[in-house]
This record gives C-alpha cells, structure tokens and sequence, in this order.
C-alpha cells in the first residue's frame, strides 16, 4: 500500500510501504476513512528533530476495524473507531488516575498517514460509535484523536471553569482546538493570540472574545492591559518554544494555572522564578483517552465542529503538498483523504 515516509528533513514522499498485520493479539486493523498532518509532523520535516532513518507518518486516525486479534473484546469489523495518538491499556494505575498517556505500556501511534494501520493496545485505545457517522462528521471525529484532545487537555490542565480568564498562546490548531474547549469549559472571557486573520476568524467563531497580535513581553503587556493589571486565570501553551512557555507564565496571574502542550524544543526554566511566581503548570502529551468518549459525544450530537481547522485537503498521493502549506503556513491543519 501507499504511505508517508520522511526519507530527511523537507524530503516527505508517498510511497510503497508494508501493510499493517495483527502482530499481538490484543491489536487491530483498521482502514482509516481519513488522516491528517499534525503541527508536531513539522518538527523532524524542519529538521529541528533528528531523522536517522525513514519514518512511517501519522499518528492521528479514525475509520473501521477490519481484523482484531483473538484477546480484543471490546471492537470488531465493521465498527467505526476513534482512537488516541498514545496507545494504553486503559487499566494500569496511571490509565485509571486519567492519564493513559503516561500508561505502563504506552506506545505513541505511527504509520497512521496510510489507508491501513495497526492499532495496538485495541481494547485500552478505540472509542467505538454506536452507528457509522455521516461523512460529514468525519474531519471532526479525526480531530478528537489528537488536535481536539490536546486542545481540551490544555484548557483541562488550565483549570479553566465558568467565567474564568482563559489565554491560548498559539494559533495552529491546537491553539485553535484549545479556544474551542475553553468556551465549552464556560469560560468567561478567552484571549486568543494570533497574528493571522484567517485563525483569528476562526478562533472568535470557536469563542474568543479579545485577539491579541503582540508577542513576548509586548504581548504579555497586552494580556495585562486586557485584565487590569491582573493576568489571566487560566493560559493554554500550545506552542513548545522558550517565547512561548514564559508568555504563557507571564500572562498568567499569581494562583493562576499554565497547560501546556506543546511539544518543548529549546524550553528551560529558572527554578526560582517559578518559585517567586507562584503559579500552577501541569502538561505534557495528553490524556486524549480520558476525553474521547465525551468528545465523540459533542461531535455526533453536532455541539462542536473541530472539523473546521481543517482548510486544506490533499489526496495522499499529494501529502507532499500539505506538508510544504503547513509549514509555510498557508494552511492551519492538512486532512488527507485515502
């Protein structure tokens, strides 16, 4: 079959890769109905992660269980299948406590940018629907296996509740999945920053109230502005960059919390201005199982549309093209059809 494969820093191809097999038998086989290109796609495509070796994409799916392995008991052929990029078991302590991504047996999802992949971990990961969803829905449903996911778990891990000061540092998709879950969360007022009109449009139609165009310390000022003096109550770091990471920290009031989930590349904090600052931080990759069914729930009962960030759609034989619009930044998020 035809997957994608970065071969080196800025060289994606489609290209003839192995169809997934059931290889334990708690895996699954299911055929995507779509994929996407995700923001942390970006980072070995930039070469700012190291590529030693050609790397099967992909990590966010959704479609229909074809083949299962004799100990699955909780899919089988012919379902619809929402999933979570970390594979978990659903059962250990950690699972249990909400935190599958941090599972004792957690593997991360690969190979997912192909008409075919193998889910492991099939009865701990895959959310099943009731019936098999319009296509409409579909864009939406892929969404909640990672962007909308980690949106929420940043707006969750902000402690963002009715009528708060909620910030979101970051405009890609995340950003954007993350506006969308602060405004379900209740918050009261939710500043977004961004500098790009097309996300900016799509953050007020998801609940922003307030956009901010300023970075770094001008942009913090901005926040400050915006809340007499105070800072927000909740900020959503959706980046992973040093600019970021101490926006999000400073635009954050004493007591305040940080959720942050973006990928850290060149982050570093000072232990005492943490100390001084007095400010709760809880992220890392997200939970999205903890979420999922909820989600699915959203998007099925039409509540939500996180389908909307996408604005690009390519045939994977074109992955090639949604790779080079994301990063330059013409696109917000790429939906590959099979």
């Amino acid at each position: 079959m035809l997957g994608t494969v970065l071969r080196a820093p800025g060289d994606i191809r489609c290209e003839e890769v192995a169809e997934p097999t059931i290889q334990k038998p708690t895996d699954a086989i299911i055929k995507l109905s779509a994929s996407c290109v995700c923001g942390s796609d970006l980072w070995p495509y930039r070469g700012l992660q190291p590529v030693n070796a050609p790397q099967h994409m992909g990590h966010e799916y959704c479609g229909v269980v074809v083949e299962v392995g004799s100990e699955v008991r909780t899919v089988r052929p012919g379902q619809f299948v929402v999933g979570s990029f970390c594979l978990s078991d659903n059962t250990c302590p950690h699972c249990r406590y909400g935190f599958q991504s941090s599972c004792e047996h957690r593997e991360f999802m690969s190979g997912a940018q192909a008409p075919y992949a193998r889910i492991a971990m099939a009865d701990g990961t895959l959310v099943a629907t009731d019936t098999m969803p319009s296509d409409d829905l579909i864009p939406s449903l892929l969404a909640a296996s990672d962007v909308l996911g980690t949106g929420w778990y940043a707006a969750d891990a902000a402690r963002v509740t009715p009528g708060c000061t909620a910030v979101v540092v970051g405009d890609g998709a995340v950003g954007l999945m993350g506006v969308l879950a602060a405004k379900q969360l209740g918050a009261g007022r939710i500043i977004a920053m961004s500098r790009h009109k097309q996300r900016q449009e799509l953050a007020l139609e998801y609940g922003a109230t307030d956009i901010v165009t300023e970075r770094g310390d001008a942009g913090v000022a901005r926040i400050k502005e915006l809340t007499d003096g105070v800072g927000a109550d909740s900020v959503l770091e959706c980046v992973g960059t040093e600019e970021s990471m101490m926006q999000a920290i400073n635009a954050c009031r004493p007591g305040g919390s940080i959720g942050y989930v973006g990928v850290p590349h060149g982050v570093s904090l000072d232990g005492q201005m943490l100390f001084f600052a007095q400010k709760n931080l809880l992220g890392g990759p997200a939970p999205v199982r903890r979420f999922l069914p909820h989600l699915i729930d959203l998007i099925l009962s039409r509540k939500i549309n996180p389908g909307r960030v996408f604005d690009l759609e390519v045939p994977l034989a074109d992955v090639a093209q949604g790779y080079k619009a994301m990063d330059e930044r013409s696109a917000i998020k790429t939906l590959l059809r099979m």
